[in-house]
């Protein structure tokens, strides 16, 4: 099955660039001018990964990042000429899994976007193997090894939505809305209390996975290399 990659970007010369270079790479492209046309495309093609511009006309990349972490299951790279950190922030509170600042190199964005295509690929709609960790969704049961776990019902929640994307950053907020949901009365604290817990409880069993502190945003789970 081919890879299609949809290219977001108002300037026609950086598509151009970059469809010369997916395409020597067998990726299939699909490319749209601005958020409104991407938005369009994606209810109407299967997209495997897109690759989305900060400043656009009628819909900036932030809010297409927003859109696509809501209603589909890809990884997204914002593409941006600044590279300051408050941009960075928001590129992550948005929901992007990686940030690349023009101008780039191509090779590195391949690079990224191969990388990106995997850690996607290791996690299937129940299943998640994280090397010889196991998130089993039917049942609610994590194994390491030969040793199975049956998780608070939150915990085991919490666990596998941050494993069901690894290194993806994860707001506290968009923790208690994922888990707990809207109506929670309860605050960010709730979070930090389960990512305490889960870090106790696998600290000793394994060394695949970490939970790791992103200062001033959240979280996220970073996979030990395969």
């Amino acid at each position: 099955m081919h890879t299609h990659i949809l290219i977001v970007d108002d300037d026609p010369h950086i598509r151009e660039l970059l469809r010369f270079y997916l395409q020597k790479e067998r990726f299939v492209v699909v490319e749209a001018a601005d958020g409104n046309e991407a938005s369009m495309l994606l209810e109407n093609k299967q997209i495997h990964l897109a690759i989305v511009d900060v400043m656009m006309p009628h819909k900036n990349g932030w809010d297409l990042c927003t859109e696509i972490r809501k209603y589909y299951d890809i990884p997204v790279i914002l593409l941006t000429a600044k590279g300051e950190m408050e941009d960075k922030a928001k590129g992550f509170l948005s929901g992007t899994d990686d940030y690349v600042v023009k101008p780039f190199e191509p090779e590195e964005l391949l690079f990224r976007i191969r990388a990106l295509l995997r850690r996607y690929q290791m996690v299937s709609n129940n299943i998640i193997t994280m090397k010889n960790t196991v998130i089993d969704r039917n049942n609610y049961e994590v194994k390491v090894g030969t040793q199975s776990f049956i998780l608070p019902l939150k915990e085991f929640q919490l666990l596998a939505q941050l494993a069901s994307q690894p290194d993806r950053m994860y707001t506290r907020e968009q923790l208690i809305q994922f888990i707990w949901g809207t109506d929670f009365e309860g605050d960010s604290r709730t979070v930090d209390v389960h990512i305490k817990r889960l870090r106790e409880r696998f600290r000793d069993i394994t060394d695949d996975f970490q939970i790791i502190t992103v200062r001033g945003i959240g979280y996220k789970l970073e996979v030990k290399s395969q």
